[in-house]
């Protein structure tokens, strides 16, 4: 599904205060693939990510998304693949309008954009059923602000956003991380469910070392720039969040 190869990028290039935060960097991760990204402050991994976004580009190296050269692409031309959740859950939502024109736009996010009928009965119908599905009580809210509603009820959203439209990759940065301890719970169970339900490649930016026991079939920590250890399925099956613990 990804394939990284020999990716660098440098902050403040040629400078005194440069910083090269991947390091010649290849990786390649396979359709359906749940990966978790492990690393201290500063190794690189939120770069990563945002190089797999479009977000940053590379100063060196090559990306491919389904054998397909995406090198250079911006974030909008990634997002014909990528679907994104954010550590603040306000990043993810447009806060001045409603949770179904929010939605709407979600639906929209691949396709051409021109004058159209905006949101129908139908699509009413169909957005209801699948927020019901929280049970949060938002499906009789869809006129609600999307700023009236907690972080935790946004990052939940997000989530079913994010698969509204086609997308074959999601790239979450600490989507629980500003959320307490329940709500973070209830969110990355249904990140879970998500990725599952809907055969996604994932990958995930945590510094939460139960979440990357539980959760992904992959883990990859990251120091200066580049990858320490690659733990697969069966081997990280074995792992406690103390194993972890000692790789910092």
């Amino acid at each position: 599904m990804i394939t990284i190869s020999g990716v660098s990028k440098y902050f403040n290039k040629n400078s005194a205060g440069e910083i090269r935060a991947l390091n010649n960097l290849s990786l390649q991760v396979a359709d359906g693939q749940y990966v978790i990204l492990l690393g201290s402050n500063g190794s690189g991994k939120s770069t990563l990510l945002n190089v797999m976004a479009g977000q940053l580009q590379p100063d060196s190296g090559h990306l491919a998304i389904n054998q397909q050269d995406v090198t250079g692409y911006k974030e909008h031309e990634m997002s014909r693949w990528v679907s994104r959740v954010f550590q603040n859950p306000l990043s993810g939502t447009t806060s001045a309008l409603t949770i179904l024109e929010n939605f709407r736009i979600a639906a929209l996010r691949t396709g051409s954009k021109s004058l159209k009928i905006g949101a129908d009965e139908n699509f009413r119908k169909t957005v209801r059923e699948k927020i019901s599905s929280l049970e949060l009580g938002l499906e009789n809210k869809l006129d609600a602000r999307m700023g009236s509603l907690s972080g935790g009820q946004r990052q939940s959203l997000t989530l079913l956003m994010s698969v509204m439209d086609e997308t074959k990759l999601l790239l979450m940065d600490e989507p629980a991380s500003a959320l307490d301890p329940k709500t973070a719970e209830l969110v990355m169970q249904l990140a879970g469910k998500i990725i599952h339900e809907n055969k996604l490649t994932a990958v995930l930016v945590t510094h939460q070392l139960r979440d990357a026991v539980n959760y992904g079939d992959r883990i990859i920590m990251m120091s200066e720039g580049r990858i320490k250890k690659d733990v697969q399925k069966a081997e990280k099956a074995q792992l406690k969040a103390e194993d972890i613990f000692t790789w910092f």
